[in-house]
């Protein structure tokens, strides 16, 4: 008799793209994701101790607070690992509350790497079953868009998503990002992207890009069209950052559409209220979809 298959071998279930998910979510509700960022500072700022308990009460607040509002939620990966396998359980829990309040994750992780290593990564973060797993993750393509093949797959796999760094603001992007003018390393990584988001029906594709939104005129300078990619453009920077929602029209134009808008500690700040940090909630998303 034949052996049966593992489960590795069975065929996984059709399900809906994170693509169609995340583009329904900003239909219904709005083109904004709230970082979730535990800064010491902000625990503080909420009468919070800096430890694991104080990281699940801040991080399971601002959930509470948000996930009715908002088409995603991110938590910055970095601000849980400083507390070792503590501060990760409470990412964990954060990410399941997440999933249970019915708000779609996005684990700004910023993973990138080779081969079995970079599989690992996806398998931690994109993998049913996987106790990370979350809805998205943030990936870094500079050791070569290609590197991140296990994770770009196993995201179509399970139904996932990916968002891949392609224009940060940070000053020191540039000295990467911008290389080779009209052939830079941001115009080819916009164009992987765009090719990756062919396996995908519907408006949006599950590819998308990590594009700052207090990058000023760097789409126009290096000649970079967005509208082909057919994926989101998570765009941090909203609020505390400086960044409005008059400057992300104009520097994303004809691809605002796609923009999903991030903003972490202007709206943060307003905690540790439930009711204030809705009220601060609400107010972003007035700004975003006025014209």
């Amino acid at each position: 008799m034949p052996e049966s298959a593992s489960p590795q071998q069975e065929q996984q279930p059709a399900r809906e793209s994170f693509g169609s998910r995340l583009a329904a979510a900003m239909t219904a509700r709005g083109p904004l994701c709230v970082g979730i960022d535990p800064h010491p500072q902000l625990l503080a700022e909420w009468g919070l101790n800096d430890d694991a308990a104080g990281l699940e009460r801040f991080s399971l607040t601002v959930v509470e607070a948000v996930a009715s509002l908002a088409a995603a939620v991110k938590p910055q990966v970095a601000l849980y690992e400083r507390h070792g396998s503590a501060g990760m359980a409470v990412l964990e829990r954060t990410l399941a509350a997440s999933s249970e309040a019915g708000v779609l994750s996005i684990a700004d992780a910023k993973r990138g790497d080779i081969g079995s290593t970079m599989a690992a990564y996806a398998d931690a973060w994109l993998r049913d079953g996987s106790s990370l797993a979350a809805d998205s993750v943030t990936l870094s393509p500079y050791l070569g868009f290609e590197s991140l093949r296990p994770a770009l797959d196993l995201a179509a796999q399970y139904g996932r998503g990916v968002f891949v760094l392609a224009l940060t603001s940070n000053p020191e992007g540039k000295s990467v990002q911008h290389v080779g003018g009209a052939d830079s390393v941001a115009r080819r990584i916009v164009a992987e992207a765009a090719a990756e988001n062919r396996r995908y029906d519907g408006a949006l594709g599950s590819v998308g890009l990590v594009v700052g939104a207090t990058i000023g005129s760097a789409l126009e300078d290096l000649d970079i069209d967005l509208g082909p990619v057919r994926g989101a453009i998570l765009a941090p920077g909203l609020g505390a950052q400086g960044a409005t929602p008059a400057d992300l029209r104009a520097t994303f134009g004809a691809a605002y559409p796609s923009v999903l808008a991030t903003s972490s500690r202007g709206i943060l700040a307003a905690g540790p209220s439930v009711a204030a940090l809705r009220a601060a909630t609400g107010e972003t998303l007035d700004g975003l979809r006025s014209e």
